[in-house]
C-alpha cells in the first residue's frame, strides 16, 4: 500500500540578507495510510515549511515528497486532490458566507451538489446556526471552525491539521477532536501539529519531531515515552537547587524546579538533600513523564540520530 505521505531527503533553503537560510536540512519521513501521526517542535523548526511543501505552496530546493503517490511538484493537481490542510494563518474571504465559502471550496475541487456533506461538517464543527453569517462577523474561533470545515469539504483522504485548535475554547477542541478521531476511525490519514502536547500523547500514535529543520525523533509514542522511565519531581523551594540534584534537573525556572528520578525510593533522598540546603520545600509534585518531558528533554540533547 502507498504511503499517505512521503518525503525523501527534503531541503530547503531561503536566501537571506548575508547568507543563505536553511529551514529543513534533509528531512526523511514516511506516514502510513490511516495514522494519526503529530509533526512537533519548537518555534522554527521547520515543521510549516514542510506542511507548505506537501500541499504545493512551496518548493523543496532538493528532495522530493509524495502524497498518495503524486508528487507534488511534478503532479500537482492528483497531490493536491488527496490533501486537506487547515493552516495556522486565520485566513478568510470577507465576502462570503460561511455556506457560500463552503461551497466555493467545494467548486475548487469540481464538486457540486456537495451540500450534503458541508451540512454535516458544520454540523459537527458547530457551524449550523452561523451558515448565512458572513465571514467578516465571526469570532477568531469561528473563522478557525471554518478553516476546518473547508479543508473537509471534498473529504480527502490525508488531513494536515497545522495548530487547529490555537485559540479557541475547550468545548470545540472536544468537539473538533471528536469528529476528527471518526474521520481517522473511516480511514483518513490525520497529521497533526500542535503546541499541546497533551493533545498529541492523547491522539496520536506515531510521532516525529524537529529541530533546526533536522527530524531528530521518529517513533510510536508509547515508545518515546519509554525513554523517560521512572518519575517527574515538580519543586518549589524558598532557596536554591542544591548542587547534589543538578545532575538529575530536566527544567529550571526559579524557585521551581523538575527532577527526573529512576525510581519512587529516590525522592526520600531529594526531601534530604533540601532539608541539608536548607531550601524549604513549598510544593512539591510527583508523576510520571509525560510527552511534554519527553519534549523538553530530546529539544535539549544532542542529535544522535533517528530510528530507521
Amino acid at each position: 500500500m502507498l504511503p499517505a505521505i512521503d518525503a525523501t531527503d527534503v531541503v530547503k533553503r531561503y536566501e537571506g540578507r548575508r547568507a543563505p537560510v536553511t529551514a529543513l536540512a534533509g528531512v526523511s519521513l514516511r506516514i502510513e495510510q490511516g495514522e494519526f501521526f503529530g509533526l512537533l517542535g519548537p518555534n522554527g523548526a521547520g515543521k510549516t515549511t514542510l506542511i507548505s511543501i506537501v500541499a504545493g505552496l512551496a518548493r523543496a530546493s532538493a528532495g522530493a515528497v509524495k502524497v498518495m503517490g503524486y508528487d507534488v511538484a511534478g503532479d500537482y493537481r492528483n497531490a493536491r486532490r488527496m490533501l486537506g490542510v487547515v493552516p495556522q494563518e486565520l485566513v478568510f474571504d470577507p465576502f462570503f458566507s460561511v455556506r457560500e465559502t463552503l461551497r466555493i471550496q467545494s467548486g475548487y475541487f469540481g464538486l457540486r451538489h456537495n451540500d450534503a456533506w458541508i451540512d454535516e461538517v458544520m454540523a459537527h464543527l458547530d457551524l449550523t446556526a452561523k451558515a448565512d453569517a458572513n465571514m467578516r462577523a465571526l469570532s477568531g474561533g469561528m473563522k478557525r471552525r471554518v478553516l476546518v470545515a473547508q479543508a473537509l469539504v471534498h473529504r480527502p483522504p490525508v488531513i494536515v491539521l497545522d495548530e487547529p485548535t490555537a485559540g479557541v475554547d475547550v468545548e470545540l477542541r472536544q468537539g473538533l477532536w471528536q469528529f476528527v478521531r471518526r474521520l481517522n476511525r473511516e480511514g483518513h490519514t490525520i497529521v497533526l501539529t500542535t503546541h499541546y502536547l497533551e493533545e498529541a500523547q492523547e491522539l496520536c500514535g506515531r510521532i516525529g519531531m524537529l529541530r533546526g529543520g533536522r527530524l531528530i525523533a521518529l517513533d510510536d509514542t508509547s515508545r518515546l515515552l519509554q525513554r523517560l522511565a521512572g518519575l517527574q519531581v515538580s519543586l518549589r523551594l524558598s532557596g536554591p537547587l542544591p548542587e547534589r540534584l543538578r545532575p538529575q534537573l530536566v527544567q529550571a525556572d526559579a524557585p521551581r524546579y523538575v527532577l527526573r528520578l529512576a525510581q519512587p525510593a529516590e525522592v526520600e533522598g531529594v526531601l534530604a538533600a533540601c532539608r541539608e540546603a536548607g531550601a524549604a520545600i513549598e510544593e512539591i509534585e510527583v508523576g510520571h513523564a509525560d510527552l511534554e518531558d519527553v519534549f523538553l528533554q530530546m529539544m535539549s540533547e544532542e542529535p544522535t540520530g533517528v530510528p530507521a
